[in-house]
C-alpha cells in the first residue's frame, strides 16, 4: 500500500498552523475490502474535542487583533431554566450590541461566543470576543443578567490557544459556539509529496529542535509542535503553530529567544 505525506497549512493573521500526516491509498485486498479499526469512544470524544478546539483557535487568530475584546458573563441569583433561555439571553446581549454600534456608526459587530455550564453547581455563564469600538464599561453595563468582565485579547506566541481551549471546554446546545457570519474561516492549502515518510519521521524524533520546522517556513518562528506515531497504521503525525517574525500582535519582550525554545513532544 503507497503512502504519501499530506502538508496542510492554515494561515490565521500572524499565526499559521501546519499539519504533516499520511494518506494512505484505498483498495481491495483479499476477501473483499481492507477492515478498518474504529477508535473507542472515549478517543474519538477526545479527537472531536481537539478538533473544536482548533477549528475556535484558528477563527480567533484569523478575525480578531489585541484592541478586540473577550467578554465573560456570569448570572446572580437565579439561573436560566434551560440551555434555550441561557442562549436567548446571549442573542439579546449581542442584539443590543449590534444596536449600539450601528447607532454609533461603527463597523458591523464580529463576534464568537461559547455558552457553559459548571461541572459542580451547574451555573450558566458565556464567553463572547468581539471586535473593538465601544468601550468595556459599556459593554460591560449592557449585560443585564449579573456580572460580566471584560479585557483586551492578550496574544502569546501560541496566539490565543488558551483562550480558545478554555472557552471552549465544556459547550451547551447544539453547537460549540455561535458566530457572526463575517468572519473569516480559513481555508487550508494542501500539498501531497514535499514532505516524504523519511523526513516526517525525521521531524518527529527531533520535533525539540524548532530549528528543523522553520527551515520549512521562513518568515516564521515555531511556538509550539507535537509529534506522535499512530500503531495502527504505522502514520507518523505532526501538528506545529508558527507565529509571524515580523508580527505585531507579540511585543519585543514576549518574544522568547529563537534557539532557546522548545516544542512539545507527546507520546
Amino acid at each position: 500500500m503507497r503512502t504519501v505525506y499530506r502538508e496542510k497549512k492554515y494561515t490565521c493573521g500572524e499565526y499559521l498552523d501546519v499539519f504533516i500526516y499520511p494518506v494512505f491509498e484505498t483498495g481491495k485486498h483479499r476477501g473483499g475490502k481492507r477492515a478498518k479499526r474504529k477508535p473507542s469512544t472515549e478517543a474519538q470524544k477526545k479527537l472531536n474535542q481537539r478538533h473544536r478546539e482548533e477549528k475556535l483557535v484558528r477563527l480567533l487568530h484569523a478575525n480578531f487583533t489585541p484592541e478586540d475584546l473577550e467578554i465573560h458573563l456570569t448570572y446572580r441569583g437565579e439561573q436560566p431554566g434551560s440551555d434555550e433561555e441561557a442562549a436567548r439571553n446571549l442573542r439579546n446581549y449581542i442584539r443590543r450590541i449590534q444596536r449600539l454600534r450601528k447607532k454609533l456608526g461603527l463597523p458591523p459587530l464580529k463576534y464568537i461566543a461559547v455558552t457553559e455550564r459548571g461541572k459542580r453547581g451547574g451555573r450558566y455563564h458565556h464567553h463572547i470576543t468581539v471586535n473593538g469600538g465601544i468601550d468595556r464599561d459599556t459593554l460591560e453595563s449592557m449585560w443585564e443578567y449579573g456580572y460580566a468582565n471584560s479585557r483586551r485579547l492578550q496574544f502569546t506566541e501560541d496566539g490565543l490557544a488558551g483562550l480558545g481551549n478554555y472557552i471552549v471546554k465544556s459547550p451547551v446546545g447544539k453547537k460549540a459556539w455561535t458566530a457572526s457570519k463575517n468572519l473569516v474561516d480559513p481555508e487550508p492549502v494542501t500539498r501531497d509529496g514535499r514532505i516524504s515518510g523519511r523526513k516526517a519521521r525525521e521531524l518527529a524524533e527531533k520535533i525539540q529542535d524548532n530549528t528543523r520546522l522553520e527551515k520549512l517556513y521562513p518568515g516564521y518562528v515555531m511556538s509550539a509542535a507535537e509529534a506522535f506515531h499512530n500503531d495502527v497504521n504505522g502514520g507518523c503525525y505532526l501538528v506545529a503553530r508558527f507565529y509571524r517574525e515580523d508580527g505585531k500582535f507579540i511585543s519585543p519582550k514576549q518574544k522568547p529567544k529563537q534557539k532557546k525554545r522548545e516544542g512539545r513532544k507527546t507520546e
